[in-house]
């Protein structure tokens, strides 16, 4: 049973993996819609959102609540490798649960008046771990110190008592080997 999940687990990871590959990978935001970079996040990551559906120097409200974030402001971009689109800015919160979310915005501004008001969406996929988010959380995890098992070690943190816990240990094997030894030879004990 154990096994089966973990296999179940692992193809549902590398499924919703390959479906997020091309999405992610699409060169400019889809014709009429939200690139969202990354596509695929985990809870706390911050989320770029590009649209040219707006037109140039138009802007958008955005909408995030779906994936608990709220809303967000979309402005016509400065970069020129962006091509007149409007973006902004969110962050997934750090509660938010995996699965697909839609993200939406309304355009506004001077984009022109077929735009204006004009619907436009986008997916985000919210994972629970990527590999570089787990190999951190498990250096941070790392335990440090002595583990408390209630066992004891060999040299716990008070020198007198080892010292004296040997001590005894010793006796009680010299003890045992006299014991051993007359009774070998044939003494009565």
């Amino acid at each position: 049973m154990r096994y089966a999940r973990l296999l179940t687990g692992t193809a549902l990871a590398v499924a919703a993996g390959a479906l997020a590959v091309p999405a992610a990978a699409a060169p400019g935001p889809p014709a009429g819609g939200l690139e969202i970079r990354p596509a695929t996040v985990t809870p706390g990551s911050t989320v770029t959102v590009h649209t040219t559906a707006c037109g140039p120097g138009g802007t958008a409200a955005g909408d995030a609540s779906a994936v608990g974030a709220g809303t967000f402001t979309m402005a016509p971009s400065t970069r020129p490798e962006n091509g007149g689109s409007a973006a902004g800015r969110f962050e997934v919160p750090p509660s938010a649960q995996p699965g697909t979310y839609e993200i939406v915005a309304r355009c506004s501004g001077s984009g022109g008046s077929g735009a204006k008001n004009k619907r436009i969406a986008g997916d985000l996929m919210v994972t629970i771990t990527s590999t570089a988010a787990a190999g951190e959380r498990h250096e941070r995890q790392l335990p440090k110190g002595h583990v408390k098992t209630g066992v004891g070690g060999a040299l716990g943190p008070d020198p007198v008592q080892t010292a004296a816990g040997v001590a005894a240990l010793a006796v009680a094997a010299a003890g045992g080997t006299w014991l051993l030894h007359r009774r070998a030879r044939g003494d009565r004990i």
